[in-house]
């Protein structure tokens, strides 16, 4: 016979026939638990799903024109340039669940998409802000640098995960801050800052989005694994008529980093289709000369190609020809065609 007596509450038949529900569900505290339980864990995937959402493309131009308005300021050289920037860094702060990087709680601390798309327009953001800082504000390599932009540049390049002490947004508003000084004191009825449109300058710039799109073409590549000839040979120890030793590595991106990079690079497509279309209101005069406008154009398209929506709920890693899609790929194409374009352009920049 059993003794229900000592079996503890479990499941079961008592002696009488009837079933014994065990002692948990009879407690209304466990269940009261239970159900905050689950539906703090709806709640939070709700809004995981929520916040992982990418903000949508905005009009530079409207954008500059709004701001104007609000601040009775004219539309002046490079305002379009300087507000898509502010706009673009803004969007970090503002879009639903705020900044998301360097979040210590659920379900930000469970993101990792999101934080690896911020990253992205962080980098741009910051490229962009040591454009103007050092070329787009200076007459020359001897001219003194703006104050404002000085000030503000260092804020962009602060920690991204840093919580407290300071948090990350606050530098970041800051630094936003320092790009509303610089927007207003170029704006102002006599200016008391600079920003010159030159052939040059924009070159400069573009050659840190290069090297930008060129790594990102690369690591998105690597999801399914590359073969990388690394020759370490000295050439001092070359022989005429001999063929040097060439080492061959296997380069694969992590199987847990293939979607970082995957949103990183949709992050750094997002902000920079933004600024080349702000770059070609300030420099159309600059493009139309070097009969550069139409290559800036087909930047901006495959930047833009590389934001369509994922429909798949994962980033998918088939192989090259297999069975599956490779998203990976797909966005290293619209990458390195971009960067191709990118290359086209500082040509025509180049050209006298």
């Amino acid at each position: 016979m059993l003794d229900w007596k000592n079996r503890g509450g479990r499941f079961g038949r008592s002696p009488d026939g009837s079933t014994r529900t065990g002692r948990w569900v009879d407690n209304p505290l466990l269940r009261g638990l239970a159900l905050l339980l689950g539906l703090y864990l709806l709640v939070v995937l709700i809004l995981g799903w929520y916040w992982s959402r990418e903000p949508g493309s905005f009009s530079v131009q409207q954008n500059a024109r709004e701001m104007s308005e609000a601040s009775q300021r004219p539309l002046v050289n490079g305002y379009t340039t300087v507000a898509t920037l502010r706009r673009v860094a803004s969007t970090l702060l503002d879009k639903p669940g705020g900044y998301l990087t360097n979040d210590i709680a659920p379900p930000g601390v469970w993101l990792d998409n999101m934080p690896s798309w911020e990253y992205g327009v962080l980098v741009q953001v910051r490229d962009l802000t040591r454009a103007l800082r050092k070329d787009f504000a200076r007459s020359q390599s001897q001219s003194t640098e703006d104050p404002d932009l000085a000030k503000g540049e260092p804020l962009f390049h602060f920690n991204n995960r840093s919580w407290a002490l300071p948090a990350s947004e606050s530098e970041y508003r800051e630094g936003i801050r320092a790009l509303d000084r610089y927007l207003g004191r170029l704006s102002a009825p006599e200016p008391q800052a600079l920003f010159y449109t030159r052939a040059d300058n924009l070159n400069n710039w573009l050659g840190d989005v290069n090297t930008r799109l060129g790594s990102l073409s690369q690591r998105l590549s690597a999801s399914v694994g590359r073969v990388r000839l690394n020759s370490n040979t000295d050439p001092e120890q070359v022989e005429a008529g001999v063929v040097p030793q060439v080492k061959e590595e296997v380069v694969v991106t992590p199987w847990l980093q293939i979607d970082n990079v995957f949103y990183e690079a949709r992050g750094q497509a997002w902000a920079l289709s933004h600024l080349l279309r702000a770059i070609e209101v300030d420099f159309a005069d600059v493009l139309a000369k070097k009969n550069a406008t139409i290559s800036v154009r087909q930047i901006i398209r495959e930047l833009e190609a590389a934001q369509e929506p994922l429909w798949s709920p994962m980033v998918l890693n088939g192989s090259g020809y297999g069975l599956l899609a490779n998203h990976s790929l797909v966005m290293a194409n619209y990458i390195s065609r971009a960067n191709a374009a990118i290359i086209d352009l500082r040509n025509l920049l180049a050209q006298g």
